[in-house]
């Protein structure tokens, strides 16, 4: 049998990865709704949340997109009883064998998020995959790193303004090292942020998920 990691395939294109991105990210949290039709994809593309950046896709660029990941073998069309329009569904599995679910949803996350630390990654990726630790996540970068089809991420050492190491996936091609995000003063760092972040995150989720219903709909 032919070895699919062992192929030479071209670079993704950013509109490539955003909607392989989005494939991959609703089978684990809307399984529901699971294969995704064109119009479903659109809106999970163009999400205002846990997306950067925000685009604006129509049909037709989602289309393309797809179409080019078809001829990447990273997704394919099916066909469902009792639907009238045509679903899609990704192939990173079958693409990347070695990949497990850790895996996998980090490489989803920086694929729709761009460059990130270990620390938002965890943070970022507990919908799809919790991680118990930040030892767990690095583990897993690691194999992400030194997957044996070749690296499907690299890492930037904290330097030139960075503090932590940062992550990107390689999945379109070598990537620059990330500016460094420029410090805020104390006075502007709310006392205990953490709790709303997580309240902003979960209401965006919500209603990131009832647009995409309201697509489903549609």
């Amino acid at each position: 049998m032919e070895d699919t990691e062992s192929q030479i395939y071209e670079p993704l294109t950013f509109e490539e990865s955003r909607v392989l991105g989005s494939l991959i990210e609703k089978e684990s949290t809307t399984p529901d709704y699971y294969p995704m039709t064109l119009n479903a994809l659109v809106t999970a593309c163009n999400q205002s949340t846990s997306r950067d950046p925000v685009v604006s896709f129509d049909e037709r660029t989602v289309s393309r997109a797809i179409e080019g990941l078809k001829a990447q073998k990273l997704a394919f069309q099916v066909s469902m009883a009792g639907s009238r329009v045509p679903k899609f569904k990704h192939n990173i599995a079958g693409r990347y064998p070695h990949l497990e679910e850790p895996g996998i949803a980090l490489l989803c996350t920086l694929i729709l998020r761009g460059p990130q630390t270990v620390g938002e990654l965890r943070q970022r990726s507990e919908r799809m995959v919790p991680f118990p630790d930040i030892p767990s996540v690095e583990s897993e970068l690691n194999n992400l790193i030194n997957h044996p089809g070749g690296p499907l991420i690299t890492f930037f050492a904290p330097g030139g303004g960075r503090k932590s190491a940062t992550y990107a996936h390689l999945l379109c091609g070598e990537v620059a090292a990330p500016h460094a995000i420029i410090a805020i003063t104390a006075s502007e760092v709310p006392s205990d942020p953490s709790w709303k972040e997580k309240i902003e995150a979960e209401l965006a989720s919500l209603r990131a998920e009832v647009a995409e219903l309201k697509a489903l709909l549609s």
